[in-house]
């Protein structure tokens, strides 16, 4: 009697994923340690190896579709808005993963920031106000592609560039470090206090997968325009920046703005994860479409025997 094929019932799918999800989160106040999460994990064995990609895609797909639904409501209530904001080295997918997850919502309600090298006049202010300026409206949702997190990342990794921000008395010690953390927590819990639901992705991927990918780009003549030599000069530091990626990890997931470390040696992961992730997020605020008042309904009628009168 030939064996059945195991498959995943919706049931069985949400408590994949539950446990998924809590893996990835980072718990807020305790220490955290990159070396507990694999940049390479493709699901564990409560599917088949041989369909955890298609059931990856499947899922993806769902997602895609829910996240346009999604989207709609949020425009409709104007209550809420979304921050997404995405960190990671180079090469980790950061664009391939926006560009999927957001392939089908309304351009109008979303709206996507990356944020390069601080430009003079960013620099004559504090930290946070280039990326508050481009915080997302009521209903709409807004995608950091890197973010204010830079400022205890690569200035922590390259401390001379504190230098450029000429604060009173700023030095790269721990103490500035804790300071930043504790600016950004005070930011986030703020925003999220006044309707901006914040989920922050760390795109959690391998050195050797980089280099990978870093090479691909060397190869192809039509990625070329993606290359940068500065890129793979970083990877002298990348143990410095995994050590500024745990500490900052560990100091700022909180319950009001988690982390959630996604592995991204395969893309295929990265894309479903952060998909379900920011659909499940958003059905979580609860909302609904405007109630409609007793006159609007009059007036719906009234426009319902004219239009039927033509």
């Amino acid at each position: 009697m030939a064996r059945e094929k195991r498959s995943a019932t919706p049931a069985s799918r949400a408590r994949m994923l539950g446990k998924i999800f809590d893996r990835c989160r980072v718990k807020p106040g305790g220490r955290f340690r990159l070396a507990n999460h694999d940049p390479a994990w493709a699901g564990d064995g409560d599917l088949p190896k041989k369909q955890r990609k298609k059931f990856a895609q499947e899922l993806l797909s769902q997602d895609v579709s829910q996240l346009a639904e999604a989207q709609e409501l949020l425009y409709a209530a104007n209550s809420w808005s979304v921050l997404l904001v995405f960190q990671a080295m180079d090469a980790a997918g950061k664009d391939g993963t926006i560009r999927h997850v957001m392939s089908g919502i309304n351009p109008q309600g979303c709206q996507v920031f990356s944020f390069k090298k601080p430009s003079d006049e960013e620099l004559d202010h504090n930290f946070l106000w280039r990326c508050m300026k481009a915080l997302p409206e009521r209903g709409r949702i807004g995608i950091f592609n890197r973010s204010y997190y830079e400022e205890v990342l690569i200035v922590r990794v390259h401390s001379e560039l504190l230098k450029a921000q000429r604060i009173p008395g700023a030095k790269p010690t721990k103490a500035l470090w804790q300071s930043r953390y504790q600016d950004i927590n005070n930011f986030e819990q703020h925003l999220t206090r006044n309707g901006t639901a914040i989920i922050k992705f760390f795109l959690n991927v391998s050195k050797d997968e980089q280099r990978q990918r870093f090479l691909e780009r060397i190869d192809d003549p039509q990625k070329h325009w993606k290359f940068s030599a500065a890129d793979v000069a970083q990877r002298a530091y990348w143990d410095d920046y995994m050590r500024a990626y745990e500490k900052m990890l560990a100091a700022t997931s909180t319950s009001w703005a988690p982390w959630y470390v996604v592995p991204a040696d395969h893309k295929w992961v990265t894309r479903a994860m952060v998909a379900n992730i920011v659909v499940d997020t958003i059905r979580r605020l609860q909302l609904r479409y405007p109630a409609t008042s007793a006159e609007d309904v009059k007036r719906i009628e009234e426009s319902r025997r004219k239009l039927t009168r033509e």
